[in-house]
């Protein structure tokens, strides 16, 4: 019964922590374009998609051209800094991950992310390989908190959303896995612990490091019982 579970990772504040690299680049892209960014925008588009965050928290443009070429070029200046300065995957990560793969559990990302970065970041930190499956930006035509990128993770490893478990460290993200129907684990690495506690997960904890992979399974079938 175990194998019925899937395992559904979002990326950035969950697999990795490159939020210090992400502000980077779009400061980088501000000052080669000259556009201005305001104190505090880099916490309030955390999670959303850049076709989001360029004209409504930004207003950079409303052009959609235009808000893609900037989106591109905030990818491409995020994947140089990444591959100049390196990064490592959160603590606890790759241990959980061998943990599933060893038993043959399903596991895929589900992020908005674009697929170059994921793709990039997974080579650098030495997880090529660990996920069966990558459902990133480019995938879907819904952000979170919309579900879609949930469910189509689901899909793709072949398991109930009512069997799966998403990993998430933001309010939007978690409020997808929920409406998908899904257990959520949130992890604190994009917000205190303490504000994950009242918003609907199934477990809050501070890294995988404190995950045990039996009781978290437990969990997702006394849900399941409930209905």
């Amino acid at each position: 019964m175990e194998k019925e579970i899937g395992f559904i990772f979002d990326w950035d504040g969950v697999v990795v922590d490159s939020s210090q690299q992400h502000e980077e680049s779009w400061e980088v892209v501000a000052e080669r374009n000259g556009l201005p960014l305001f104190e505090g925008h880099f916490k309030l588009g955390f999670g959303k998609r850049n076709e989001l965050i360029i004209p409504t928290l930004l207003k950079w443009s409303e052009d959609p051209d235009e808000i893609k070429r900037l989106g591109d070029e905030k990818e491409a200046a995020y994947r140089e800094i990444v591959r100049r300065s390196g990064l490592q995957p959160l603590p606890g990560v790759q241990a959980f991950l061998e943990s599933l793969v060893k038993g043959d559990m399903a596991r895929a990302v589900g992020s908005s992310t674009p697929r170059e970065n994921i793709d990039a970041v997974t080579e650098i930190i030495g997880l090529s390989g660990m996920f069966e499956q990558v459902v990133a930006a480019g995938d879907v035509s819904r952000g979170k908190p919309d579900p879609e990128v949930f469910l189509k993770a689901a899909e793709r490893i072949g398991r109930d959303p009512a069997n799966c478990v998403v990993f998430e460290d933001s309010f939007s993200g978690i409020e997808a896995g929920l409406a998908a129907g899904m257990t959520v684990v949130g992890i604190a690495t994009t917000n205190p612990l303490s504000s994950l506690l009242d918003v609907g997960v199934a477990l809050a904890v501070n890294s995988f490091e404190e995950i045990d992979l039996k009781s978290l399974i437990d969990t997702v079938f006394r849900k399941r019982s409930k209905f």
